[in-house]
């Protein structure tokens, strides 16, 4: 690292080496056995300069090649990006533990055994359940120092653990599945089971189809999959730049139902989107994206920053063969004061959504979604009463979330990066396809 910066001084005006090393054990299942286990080691080093004012960028998995490395930088920075920003100096950073080295030592064959007993437990509720999932353990190390003084190092330890099940009875496919990541290894498959188990039976009817302007309950797990991505890309500080997003002129305003609060924080311990600075050795911070409805923030990386004459909201990430760019890390949905068991009995004729299939293929910014329920169920004077086929959900975000009817008391964590909790939208378009 020394050794290619001290060259770079020589040439450019400004360095930074992004370097980066991985550990990666996988054991993935079909169709409900161990097909195999996999072990990937990485390792490589990215170069930023900064050369006549503009951006050069190269990046090898070559531990030699430096002068090569430094090369390729220079030859690219005419026709790079004009920087508006330096890197930072040495900071100073909060403590967030992300790192436990009892992941490293889980072996193989308890990964196997982990992920086969899940397997065995949800399909000694449903035999006829044809199961995929995996197991895997990441160990990465990363290693950020620039021209200025800057310098911050830190390793973070990810176990996951996941299942998939598909149902197939003539034409009827019913899916369900649940995962489960942390910065700890995972001992047991009780939470994903237990969810996994949760949906098969809530599925085990078949519910009249339902037609209208409904009020529909979003899962964990909905929330995640529906109703985050648009909201996600319009606080995003390079999509704001680009004018792109239906938020950027919004800022202060009440765009939201006052009970929605949205947060990034990548200072939970554990999280495997959690660290202590971002990808550009900038210190991570909280920052409330969403607070009571109002548009309080964008997140922004050093050089959309720069841009939009603000400060780096420490969101800058990057992956080895490529620039940093601004982006969430562990997002927090505020809870609300409504039990899902109190929501279910507000509801006369409505549905409850685990996962859209399509929600993001029409116009996600604009907040605009249409999707095939997946995985859903129709709740029927105030209880669950079966899974519901050939469904549609339409809406838009800005629309439903305008005026919620509840927000959860009891947050659950989605994928390890999303911690929300149910949510019910007052009216959406529900349609069953012809």
């Amino acid at each position: 690292m020394e050794e290619l910066l001290k060259l770079v001084k020589k040439v450019a005006e400004e360095a930074e080496v992004f370097a980066v090393s991985r550990s990666e054990t996988d054991a993935v299942f079909e169709t409900n056995r161990l097909k195999q286990v996999v072990t990937r080691e990485t390792s490589g080093r990215a170069l930023r300069l900064i050369k006549g004012g503009r951006i050069g960028f190269s990046a090898s998995n070559k531990v030699d090649g430096t002068k090569e490395l430094v090369a390729m930088a220079l030859e690219m920075a005419p026709f790079g990006a004009e920087a508006k920003f330096q890197f930072p100096e040495l900071e100073s950073y909060s403590k967030v533990d992300v790192y436990d080295p009892k992941v490293e030592k889980v072996t193989e064959e308890q990964m196997v055994e982990l992920g086969q007993s899940l397997i065995d437990k949800v399909r000694a509720h449903t035999p006829e359940l044809v199961c995929q999932g995996g197991v895997s353990k990441n160990t990465i190390s990363v290693e950020i120092t620039n021209s200025r003084g800057g310098r911050a190092t830190y390793k973070k330890s990810v176990f996951s653990l996941s299942v998939e099940g598909v149902l197939i009875r003539g034409t009827d496919m019913l899916f369900v599945g649940d995962s489960e990541s942390s910065c700890r290894p995972i001992s047991d498959h009780k939470t994903v089971s237990h969810n996994t188990l949760e949906q098969l039976e809530r599925a085990k009817e078949t519910a009249p189809s339902l037609e209208g302007k409904l009020p529909v309950i979003f899962t964990p797990l909905g929330v995640a999959s529906t109703l985050l991505m648009p909201i996600a890309m319009a606080v995003n500080g390079k999509t704001v730049l680009q004018g792109a997003s239906p938020l950027g002129h919004r800022k202060g305003e009440q765009v939201f139902d006052k009970r929605l609060s949205i947060r990034d924080d990548p200072m939970i311990e554990y999280r495997p989107g959690s660290r202590f600075c971002d990808d550009e050795g900038v210190p991570s911070q909280r920052t409330p994206l969403i607070a009571k409805g109002m548009v309080a923030n964008f997140l922004y990386d050093l050089q959309t920053a720069a841009l939009a004459g603000t400060k780096s909201t420490g969101s800058g990430s990057r992956s080895l063969a490529s620039l940093p760019s601004p982006s969430l890390s562990a997002i927090v949905i505020e809870e609300g004061d409504t039990s899902f068991e109190d929501m279910l009995a507000d509801i006369k004729d409505g549905l409850v959504v685990e996962e859209l299939m399509g929600a993001s293929m029409g116009n996600v910014l604009g907040g605009d979604f249409s999707g095939n329920v997946l995985l859903g169920y129709r709740v029927n004077n105030g209880k669950l009463v079966g899974r519901v086929k050939d469904t549609m959900v339409t809406g838009n975000i800005y629309e439903a979330l305008k005026e919620v009817k509840a927000v959860g008391n009891k947050a659950r964590w989605v994928g390890g990066v999303v911690l929300t909790p149910h949510i019910c939208c007052p009216s959406l378009a529900v349609s069953t396809k012809k």
